[in-house]
């Protein structure tokens, strides 16, 4: 007879297996739709891949607000999501022996970095605000929501335009990749991968209230460390697949782009809470998360500006280290002062 820690960490672990396996599926797929369409590499990674990989994100966290009433939950998935994803940042610079990714991915991910800077800094500002100030809302709706929806159009439009101008600039040819898989397979086959993510995506925040309460930890801790993790594979999956084929900017737009999409979620989350607005709901201390991927994401931005080539021990460049740092203090951070 399992016992109750035992059985949550076995279910935490299913989640986290067919997350990856069907997310890693929904990137294949995505990418051969997006082959067969005609659209570019880092217009790719930026918005089909960075949404595709964000499903599970998604659908945790409407589960987590409709199905599991935890806000908490949902809210420490999305930004904990944010912040893993930077710190994947740095097992890409690891992994990638020949220079520092910040010396050779383009510097036009600082565009969609500083998106990602203005959506984070406005989530926080609100979080922080909490409900010690008056919370414009329509009907359920926050108003904040309406401003993130915003935030996240005026940025994609923008780093739209600017990757068409580079297309332009530098138009090649190549061959189809995908010779074998018709358009129509790579749809269906997607479907399937993406049911599967559904239905771990609506069991995980099930898992993570089990799991909070198994442990006695916080559900602000476990929202943002595990089920983050968890919900993230698609986002390690495809980034490393990326690189292996040495397309560097296709694996950082894909991190950066999943940022931007994971801010657009609170809206959707706040969409699907009824209560009232989820920002005025959940707990303040998610706002370290928030802070924590602005900081990060500062880093990225210096780092893809002055493009460090020096490694330390011959392991990781020192903005690599600045990044993994916040990571572990941030983890650390809510794991004393969740709530």
């Amino acid at each position: 007879m399992l016992t109750p820690v035992v059985n949550a960490w076995l279910q935490f672990a299913l989640c986290a297996v067919l997350i990856m396996y069907a997310g890693s599926k929904l990137a294949r797929y995505g990418n051969v739709i997006a082959d067969k369409t005609g659209l570019g590499g880092t217009w790719i990674g930026l918005t089909l891949l960075a949404t595709v990989t964000s499903l599970p994100e998604l659908v945790t966290g409407a589960s987590a607000v409709v199905l599991a009433d935890a806000p908490n939950l949902a809210l420490g998935d999305i930004l904990g999501s944010c912040v893993f994803n930077l710190f994947l940042l740095t097992i890409l610079d690891i992994l990638h022996r020949e220079e520092s990714v910040f010396s050779c991915a383009s510097r036009g991910h600082v565009l969609s970095a500083g998106f990602g800077v203005l959506l984070l800094g406005f989530i926080g500002f609100n979080l922080l605000l909490g409900g010690h100030a008056p919370q414009l809302a329509i009907g359920h709706l926050g108003a904040s929501s309406v401003v993130i929806v915003l935030i996240y159009a005026v940025a994609m439009r923008t780093v739209f335009r600017y990757e068409r101008a580079e297309r332009e600039a530098y138009t090649e040819k190549r061959a189809e990749r995908y010779p074998h898989i018709s358009l129509r397979q790579a749809a269906w086959r997607y479907a399937g991968a993406a049911a599967i993510v559904v239905a771990a995506g609506t069991w995980l925040p099930f898992v993570g209230k089990a799991l909070a309460e198994t442990m006695g930890w916080h559900q602000t801790f476990v929202g943002t460390l595990f089920m983050a993790a968890a919900t993230s594979l698609p986002e390690a999956v495809v980034t490393i697949a990326a690189l292996r084929i040495g397309a560097v900017d296709m694996a950082v737009s894909n991190l950066l782009g999943s940022n931007l999409f994971n801010g657009l979620l609170v809206a959707v989350d706040d969409a699907l809470y009824l209560k009232g607005p989820i920002l005025a709901h959940v707990s303040p201390l998610h706002g370290l998360s928030a802070l924590s991927a602005i900081m990060m994401t500062g880093v990225v931005i210096i780092g893809l500006i002055f493009r460090p080539r020096e490694r330390l021990l011959r392991i990781m460049g020192w903005a690599s280290l600045m990044i993994f740092s916040i990571y572990l203090l941030n983890s650390l951070l809510l794991y004393l002062r969740g709530e």
